[in-house]
């Protein structure tokens, strides 16, 4: 059987995993990070990619040798077996009734900043997200990547012009000095903007389409980490030098206010399309992710529908899957007035899962150095676990719910 086509490369991939990362956070996170933590929030981000950089060197290395659509199932499968390959896989899909929706919800926020919308209005700007997202799909992976390689320019160039607009200079920025950094505020930031790194187990389901993925999926991890890190970190100073933070503000709209000061109110416009175009890359990938997830679960039994490609090497089916059951969750989530905030917990939890699963893949699979680092990557998962605190068990119920109530597969015979 074909498999997926491989065109990515590195530019490519830096766009795709820096769009993930910064995603619907590039916006928030730095003013809540900020509202916590105040100055002591420009140490935690320094300080924040140094403890993501273990789980990173192992999913690159990870991705490295064993590429597969599969990512982290695939990875997982390998160490542990086939039965909690499945688990994971689904594991990872349960996030769509409950991830997606709200953060389809944070996108159509720009359209409701720039319009006015609300209600049903913003229920249409959601599904034309989907639409739009689908036909981004049909185009490939290669498609998916210059597009959001355009976005992660847009960002920067963002980003660049109020610091050059907001005549910041280094001598400006309010670092405080280590000593007087309060570790309860700088603990508080972390467990805030954590969430910003969420996004490495998506790009790890893009490894097989890379053209050169022991060459390059590493390096475009690494790339894109410290791209996306820096521009957060960039977007907390310009939060705090202009105060555009606070418990009377939200936090979504702090670079758009920051920007309407600098530029006049018609260049909110230009800030909420870019805001749009950042939420938009983060929820493509993700679905591309969740559609190559599927194909290649589907894969035991490829007489399947989902187990095809299309002519152009294109997990089709399995896309249009994934999009339906978004569509049924967004109108019901829309129909039922569900809390999204609430929601969006939850699913941090089932990433970390994911990632402690991916990490504990990695002490069976690797070794010297690397075995080391997934050690040090298990434990910080399950730190992060125990932060979320009791939220945290919709998780681990999720995970023990699926081990026992998953249907072993019926041995094919071919």
């Amino acid at each position: 059987m074909a498999g997926l086509k491989q065109e990515l490369g590195l530019a490519q991939s830096v766009g795709l995993l820096s769009t993930s990362l910064l995603g619907t956070g590039v916006f928030a996170v730095p003013a809540l990070a900020a509202f916590v933590a105040e100055n002591n929030s420009l140490w935690a981000w320094p300080v924040l990619i140094a403890l993501v950089f273990p789980i990173a060197i192992v999913f690159a290395i990870l991705g490295r040798h064993f590429p597969s659509a599969g990512g982290v199932a695939h990875f997982v499968g390998m160490a542990f077996g086939p039965r909690l390959e499945r688990v994971t896989g689904w594991l990872f899909l349960s996030v769509i009734p409950v991830g997606l929706p709200a953060a389809l919800h944070i996108a159509a926020g720009f359209w409701q900043a720039m319009f006015g919308w609300h209600g049903w209005q913003l229920l249409m700007a959601e599904l034309i997200t989907l639409a739009l997202i689908w036909l981004v799909g049909t185009r490939g992976a290669g498609s998916s990547a210059n597009l959001q390689s355009l976005v992660a320019v847009l960002i920067v160039a963002l980003i660049v012009a109020i610091w050059a607009f907001g005549d910041l200079t280094l001598a400006e920025i309010p670092f405080p000095a280590p000593a007087d950094v309060q570790p309860s505020a700088l603990f508080a930031a972390l467990a805030v903007m954590f969430w910003c790194f969420v996004g490495l187990e998506a790009f790890a389901h893009l490894a097989s389409e890379f053209r050169h993925p022991e060459r390059d999926f590493p390096r475009a991890l690494m790339i894109g980490l410290l791209l996306a890190g820096s521009v957060y970190w960039a977007c907390t100073v310009l939060v705090l030098h202009f105060n555009a933070y606070g418990a009377d503000r939200a936090a979504a709209a702090s670079l758009p206010a920051i920007v309407v000061q600098l530029f006049g109110v018609k260049a909110q416009w230009v800030a909420c399309i870019i805001g749009y175009l950042a939420c938009f890359a983060s929820l493509n990938i993700y679905i591309q992710s969740f559609a190559r997830l599927v194909w290649s679960q589907a894969q035991w039994k490829p007489q399947s529908a989902l187990a095809s490609l299309s002519k152009k090497q294109l997990p089709m089916n399995a896309l249009n899957a994934v999009l339906g059951c978004c569509v049924v969750c967004t109108v019901a989530i829309y129909a039922l007035e569900i809390n999204l905030d609430a929601l969006i917990v939850y699913a941090n939890g089932i990433f970390i899962m994911i990632y402690l699963l991916c990490m504990l893949a990695g002490c069976r699979l690797l070794k010297g150095r690397y075995k080391a680092l997934a050690v040090i990557g298990s434990l910080l998962c399950l730190m992060l676990l125990a932060m979320v605190g009791v939220k945290s068990l919709y998780a681990i119920v999720m995970l023990t719910a699926l081990w026992l109530l998953l249907p072993k597969r019926a041995l094919v015979i071919t």
